[in-house]
């Protein structure tokens, strides 16, 4: 007779990754935004050691981006001085480069940024750790290459054998969160536990919630009466759905149709953020709106999408209507010589639409669509408007401040890919 065993739940199954993590790590920190997510996470660990009496501390590490949510700081403050006896505290306030889509100026800001201090949001906290507590900052730093260098840095500071980093992502976030833990190429793990990935010489990231949903989550906060950032209350009153409310930089682009709540909510921060990053007033009142491209937009009279577009393109600084013009050249040549993957229903699409098309029969990607060669169009009217190269796509990306052209689905610019490798070869060069 087959004994039959009851299927575990997913604080069961997270109690199990923990026990592991704390039996095989010496050094273990929990980056810490203060979203929901990172919230429990945190919780998780620090009941964990309360309750299994562990002699150990664990650290926290906040990237503090000085204009967040008064609720969010908050709670920041409350889970450091409440569990002071079991933590290490990383608050970080350094002028890493934050990317923002509320300026046409600007594809970049810096919190705490020293020569704007009398423009800062609010004083930075006590304690903190700014950019001299770091050797290996720079100026050309974005926030996620601290994040990669940050991991190096502890694990040389407290002379660890081994480092792990527990990261509160959970796969029904996006698809790309599904990626980091299913991808089937996925070869750097710790051990073989698939929701681990090795990020350095005996450094580790662990996802020990990555399979939790929405709804375990809120579950355990009320079960276990575990503190949380009253904020998510805040956003349920205005109505903001269940799976979109999100602690985040207030000026990338998923936040953006969320920007104007800072007013209603949080009105003190509201008033220094105008002042802060350029662009934050006029996005907050059009970034849902037809102006901002979020919606369906109306060509102007007389225009084709392909005039309209650098009408826009020449009301912008020189710098910025350079960068999209490189990156569209990269795309038109992309569109002309290599051609997107298309299913077989778009491609008779374009056909009955009498769109020229050249449809090639080999694809170097594992897809059974098909590669499509085809100049860009002004704009098509089927429901794959997304998968095409057209003008208008391009025009939305201009009025939505997309500086990375992320509604295009462009690929980067040979520019940019040389930066990311320079990024990752040094990194990998630290490591070693």
């Amino acid at each position: 007779m087959k004994k039959v065993t009851e299927a575990k739940n997913v604080y069961e199954l997270a109690q199990e990754r923990l026990r592991m993590i704390f039996s095989e790590f010496d050094n273990i920190y929990v980056s810490f935004s203060g979203g929901k997510d990172s919230g429990v996470l945190l919780n998780l660990c620090i009941d964990y050691i309360r309750r299994n009496k562990l002699n150990r501390k664990i650290g926290v590490f906040h990237m503090d981006y000085e204009i967040q949510y008064r609720m969010t700081i908050d709670y920041v403050d409350r889970m450091i001085e409440a569990n002071k006896d079991i933590i290490e505290v990383y608050r970080v306030c350094a002028p890493f480069r934050v990317a923002t889509c509320t300026s046409m100026y600007q594809s970049f800001w810096r919190p705490w940024e020293k020569s704007k201090k009398e423009l800062w949001v609010r004083s930075m906290p006590e304690n903190s750790m700014t950019e001299e507590d770091f050797p290996f900052f720079n100026t050309t730093m974005w926030d996620y290459e601290f994040q990669m260098r940050f991991a190096k840095w502890i694990h040389d500071k407290n002379d660890a054998v081994r480092t792990c980093c527990l990261i509160g992502i959970r796969t029904q976030e996006s698809f790309n969160r599904w990626r980091c833990i299913y991808l089937n190429r996925k070869y750097q793990m710790y051990h073989t536990y698939r929701w681990t990935s090795k990020v350095g010489n005996d450094i580790y990231n662990a996802y020990p919630i990555f399979d939790w949903k929405t709804t375990d989550v809120w579950t355990a906060n009320g079960k276990f009466h575990w503190d949380y950032n009253v904020l998510y209350d805040m956003y349920y009153r205005a109505g903001v759905n269940l799976e979109r409310q999100r602690v985040a930089s207030p000026f990338i682009g998923e936040a953006i149709e969320s920007l104007a709540l800072y007013r209603a909510i949080d009105p003190d921060t509201w008033g220094k953020m105008v002042g802060r990053v350029n662009g934050v007033n006029f996005t907050s009142m059009y970034g849902g709106t037809h102006a901002m491209g979020w919606q369906s937009i109306k060509l102007p009279e007389g225009y084709t999408w392909k005039d309209f577009m650098y009408f826009l393109l020449s009301t912008l600084p020189e710098r910025t209507r350079k960068a999209y013009l490189r990156k569209l050249s990269v795309s038109v040549n992309f569109w002309r010589t290599k051609g997107g993957c298309l299913s077989e229903a778009t491609i008779q699409k374009l056909i009955a639409a009498k769109v020229p098309i050249i449809v090639m029969d080999n694809s170097n990607y594992k897809t059974y669509k098909k590669p499509v060669r085809m100049e860009y169009q002004d704009d098509i009217n089927i429901p794959e408007f997304k998968e095409i190269p057209t003008y208008k796509r391009m025009c939305i990306c201009i009025l939505k401040n997309d500086h990375a052209c992320k509604y295009m689905g462009f690929s980067p610019t040979k520019e940019e890919i040389s930066k990311r490798s320079q990024i990752m070869e040094q990194y990998k060069n630290i490591l070693q």
